[in-house]
């Protein structure tokens, strides 16, 4: 079976997944794309047999529909400003079978290894139905397995933890407050979306919910004046000088809900912009009703008393460990690539400059959402394939992404959160601008193009 295009093999139909298959038809570029799970939607497909969703059941979207739908796809227009997750996964659905992509996705089939032959790349495949295996050969991998789907526990534990009396879960668990809440004394720790949401849930049926956290943050309600919160800002606002854009905003948070000290939170230590945002328009009322009541870092555990940084301590029943996700590509090796820390070192969050073929989309934590994002990292690596644009060559990728690690240390607070972090309109120019990069003659530090395979399934 002969080819003249290249043979690509992408991993995962979630939302990032997905938007690389339909990128990859409309440039005909031939693709196998293995999905663990029944259905397409990844995180967004509450109780995914995958195993990997995040979602609960009371789960909306925190980025506004216009920022988060696909260019190729909009949301319809009946859709509200910010989504139910049945509503996202129904959109996934619709995405797929209008573009013909559902026949062209083999589910419930696991990719178990992927690792470079011969300057292309072998992928070993797994039927999660009969454990039967395949392997296969192609030019080109596209990992788009995500990043929210493995927790991560404190770290180190806690004195005590493991000894707790009470009920314990990470909020890649949770699903709904059931008995485990109901009537219950509940700490919730963490202040991202996840811990916020689950802590103004929880707090409608638990005796009390504490939210402990080991340091401020700004928490921005999903309107201001009448508006999507990541509406206020466009391409080009964008262009700004950041310093600027974060005094606009800055002020209109204080001036629509006040100070996050005057709700008992801490102060936070560091500016806005230079953390994740915490989305959330529930948690100061409720805070404000006294069904939540913010707590300092936990010291440690004895028995079911916690006992806090600031020498008070509460007695608990059930602990939501709301403190995030690893990254982790279990089918590649750690030679490849080893996203320790969470730490990944790929140049605009996609090329390896060292793999050949290689490309990870949906990589990213942006200010904005994932999803145009993914589409428009598809598109740049389509062009590569096909030859219409060309990447640096190996020695200037590898500056870029060291100059790229400085500036989100120096912008950002250290923490294993923040190593994929992205500006959405700066991001998507930078994607656009390394799109018009157009091929020159390669020469002795350049990166080759994969090598076009004519292989099919190898024994």
């Amino acid at each position: 079976m002969g080819t003249t295009t290249p043979r690509v093999c992408i991993v995962g139909a979630g939302s990032s997944g997905i938007a690389a298959c339909q990128v990859m038809q409309a440039n005909d570029i031939d693709f196998d794309c293995f999905e663990r799970g029944s259905n397409v939607g990844g995180n967004w497909r509450y109780d995914n047999d995958n195993g990997m969703s995040s979602a609960y059941k009371s789960l909306f979207i925190n980025t506004s529909r216009r920022m988060m739908e696909y260019r190729s796809f909009p949301m319809p227009e009946d859709y509200p400003d910010y989504p139910h997750h049945t509503q996202i996964a129904k959109y996934f659905d619709d995405f797929v079978d209008h573009f013909g992509l559902r026949e062209r996705i083999t589910f419930r089939h696991e990719v178990q290894r992927v690792e470079p032959i011969d300057g292309a790349w072998q992928v070993k495949v797994r039927s999660i139905d009969t454990g039967e295996t395949r392997t296969e050969v192609y030019d080109a991998v596209i990992v788009a397995n995500g990043h929210h789907w493995l927790p991560r526990y404190p770290e180190p534990p806690f004195e005590g933890q493991d000894t707790f009396a009470g009920e314990q879960l990470h909020s890649h668990y949770y699903r709904e407050p059931d008995e485990r809440f109901v009537d219950r004394n509940v700490l919730v720790l963490g202040f991202g979306n996840s811990a916020v949401d689950i802590a103004c849930e929880s707090s409608r049926v638990s005796r009390i919910t504490y939210l402990a956290m080991r340091r401020g943050a700004w928490v921005i309600p999903k309107y201001i004046e009448g508006k999507p919160v990541d509406q206020l800002q466009n391409e080009f606002t964008s262009r700004l000088p950041f310093r600027l854009q974060r005094w606009y905003l800055q002020r209109l948070i204080i001036k629509t809900q006040g100070r996050m000290e005057d709700y008992g939170l801490p102060k936070p230590d560091h500016k806005l912009g230079e953390a994740h945002p915490t989305i959330s328009s529930e948690l100061l009322p409720r805070i404000g009703h006294g069904r939540i009541k913010p707590k300092p870092n936990i010291a440690r555990i004895e028995g079911r008393t916690v006992h806090f940084v600031d020498g008070t301590s509460e007695e608990v029943d059930t602990i939501v460990w709301c403190t995030g996700y690893q990254i982790s590509f279990p089918f590649l090796p750690r030679e490849v690539i080893d996203p320790k820390d969470n730490r990944v070192r790929l140049y605009r969050h996609v090329v390896h400059p060292d793999r050949p073929g290689l490309y990870f989309i949906g990589l990213v934590q942006p200010l904005g959402a994932i999803m145009p994002i993914a589409e428009a990292q598809s598109e740049w690596i389509a062009d590569l394939l096909l030859g219409r644009c060309a990447l640096p060559d190996r020695e200037r990728m590898w500056r870029e992404i060291e100059r790229d690690e400085r500036k989100m240390r120096k912008r950002y607070v250290a923490s294993p959160r923040h190593t994929i972090q992205v500006d959405f309109y700066p991001y998507m120019r930078t994607i656009r601008r390394e799109r018009r990069r157009r091929p020159r003659r390669r020469t002795s530090g350049a990166i080759a193009a994969p090598r076009l395979q004519t292989q099919g399934a190898q024994p």
